[in-house]
């Protein structure tokens, strides 16, 4: 008699977030039966109660790393996990609150804690890939679920994932889109940020906002030259790279270069 064949065991895992790109999981809708018949969901807490002990086949990783715990915490994880992939902005280059990076995060806890004595947090938020080796790195905030879908197929058959290297300025031009910088001299990060969002701004007239960082080697400086010519200020300029992406390597240091 042929053994039964151990399905491919998930954990989906939350740090620093706000659980959105694990929602996005949820979202797939026609897509999650399939992926609950591929996988044994073992650990998600946004899911599900249930929890199986011990090691983990795919971990899905969300969150950026802000505490001493958490820091323990992703090195277990990994130690668990055969393949680790970090999903969204939060993962993958410390998220919004990755602000905290330019000032001191003391000086925002008294601010916003009565009692900022109670608050134990790491000066940086940092991404997991700073912390251990990351498998495969999917970016958005929140992620496209697509690219989610076709990340964990390409687990399951042994292949690195296919996702999108060029810029928003791609997915403008398969949509029809008029440029809303040179058309209406609206500025838009969409020249340096990776594609994935559909170019769902530009599409309603507006600029695109950098939510899933930066793409592969982005001319940063020759577009804050022209978003200066637009007439964006330096301090306009520096506040348009710290978003989402704040402490992506590309976006932080063209910030920096423009203001403190």
């Amino acid at each position: 008699m042929a053994a039964v064949r151990r399905k491919p065991r998930l954990a989906v895992w939350k740090f620093a977030s706000c659980d959105g790109c694990q929602l996005t999981l949820l979202d797939c809708e026609d897509e999650l039966l399939a992926v609950a018949e591929a996988l044994d969901i073992a650990y998600f807490p946004e899911a599900t109660r249930a929890a199986v002990k011990g090691c983990y086949d795919l971990s899905l990783v969300e969150g950026s790393i802000t505490t001493t715990h958490d820091a323990e915490r992703i090195q277990d994880v990994r130690r668990r996990s055969r393949a680790l992939i970090t999903i969204g902005a939060c993962a993958t280059s410390g998220g919004i609150q990755a602000l905290r990076n330019f000032a001191d995060v003391r000086e925002y806890a008294q601010v916003v804690y009565a009692r900022p004595d109670y608050i134990h947090s790491l000066a940086t938020s940092t991404a997991i890939a700073d912390h251990v080796p990351v498998d495969f790195e999917l970016r958005g905030c929140p992620i496209n679920k697509r690219q989610l879908v076709e990340v964990i197929s390409a687990f399951l058959v042994g292949r690195r994932p296919v996702t999108p290297a060029h810029s928003v300025c791609i997915e403008c031009k398969l949509r029809g889109n008029v440029c809303v910088t040179v058309a209406h001299g609206t500025p838009c990060l969409g020249p340096v940020t990776h594609a994935g969002c559909d170019a769902i701004c530009p599409s309603y007239d507006r600029g695109c906002y950098g939510c899933y960082g930066p793409m592969e080697s982005p001319n940063a400086p020759a577009l804050s030259a022209k978003l200066g010519e637009l007439g964006m200020g330096q301090r306009d300029l520096t506040r348009i790279y710290r978003t989402f992406n704040a402490g992506s390597p590309a976006f932080r240091k063209e910030s920096e270069r423009n203001g403190p």
